[in-house]
């Protein structure tokens, strides 16, 4: 029978048609190894790309952008009054009873809620001192032999009342003879709806022998001022909130003689960590973020309010001498 397909086709020993010359397929093994190697190329170059972005904002609190220009704003503006000769009248007002927050104190210690605290065995050390100074919600149960429990003070923002008031069996019962500060805006302590000073009060009538002042609206302005002197920067132009840090140093200065900090990093302390090493922001939370990721993110924003944590520390540097204030753990030069 005659074939009725093309000549080629019909010859038993014509070869199959193939790809154009020079587009015969690799081999299969060759084939899955070029797709291996260009799958590890893209990790490399993302892992690449993800370790400069973290250098990049690791090391760049001393760069041209920093926000603030410290070292260029100091002078500007006239030195804000010493501290040391701040009055107390109408500055810190009773929550809970009548009495008048204790107005001295020789040696006074600040245990900050950072990470270096972590296994430094400083818990005698620390229970020793004649007042000790916390803040917010840091607590020392399962701590205690490297923070102490000792609490004469702790300062305690805002933001942070419900947690502590959540657990008194922590910061209320635990430490009774804790004084506490709480600090925030008038508009945020004292709101028509919702007073933050109310909720203390109620928990005052669960707690009676429970000690509690707030920062006056008078006071909460001597602390913004204070901030526009140190550094010639607006607080709210600049759209900065002062930390519990802040507020907590101001106060510790007022009422004692000498302060010794433990845990505060100095404020060149992200620009020149010499390595990618992890440190978590507070001590209790070993998964929260990255401690200087945190400050310079904080610092270097312009969109929202940020904290400035290496600006308020280059602040506590100048202070240091004037006001006799330490910092160990690490230690500042």
């Amino acid at each position: 029978m005659a074939c009725s397909r093309p000549p080629s086709q019909c010859d038993p020993t014509a070869l199959p048609p193939g790809p154009p010359a020079g587009r015969w397929p690799l081999p299969l093994s060759r084939r899955r190894r070029e797709m291996s190697g260009n799958k590890e190329q893209r990790s490399a170059v993302f892992v690449v790309l993800l370790a400069l972005i973290t250098i990049l904002i690791l090391y760049s609190s001393n760069s041209a952008n920093e926000v603030f220009h410290y070292g260029s704003l100091r002078g500007r503006m006239r030195r804000p009054v010493n501290l040391k000769k701040w009055s107390f009248s109408n500055a810190y007002f009773p929550i809970l009873g009548n009495k008048t927050l204790p107005s001295r104190c020789n040696q006074c210690v600040i245990i900050t809620s950072s990470s270096h605290l972590l296994g430094t065995k400083l818990g005698p050390e620390i229970e020793r001192a004649e007042c000790t100074i916390r803040m917010n919600d840091a607590p020392t149960s399962g701590y205690s032999a490297d923070v102490g429990n000792k609490t004469t003070f702790r300062v305690v923002a805002h933001s942070s009342v419900f947690r502590v008031l959540r657990r008194p069996q922590e910061f209320v019962n635990r430490t009774p003879e804790t004084v506490f500060i709480f600090w925030g805006p008038p508009n945020k302590m004292q709101k028509p709806q919702g007073s933050l000073l109310r909720v203390i009060q109620r928990a005052g009538l669960a707690f009676p022998n429970m000690e509690a002042y707030a920062v006056s609206p008078t006071r909460m302005q001597q602390f913004d001022d204070l901030f526009r002197g140190e550094t010639g920067k607006d607080r709210e132009k600049s759209h900065s909130w002062l930390s519990t840090g802040w507020f907590t140093m101001v106060i510790a200065v007022e009422l004692c003689d000498h302060v010794h900090v433990y845990g505060m990093v100095p404020p060149d302390y992200c620009s020149q960590r010499p390595r990618l090493q992890r440190m978590p922001y507070h001590y209790y939370e070993p998964k929260g973020p990255d401690e200087c990721v945190t400050y310079i993110q904080n610092e270097h924003s312009r969109k929202g309010n940020h904290h400035r944590f290496i600006t308020e520390k280059r602040v506590f540097s100048s202070w240091a001498q004037l006001y006799g204030i330490t910092f160990s753990h690490p230690s500042w030069t």
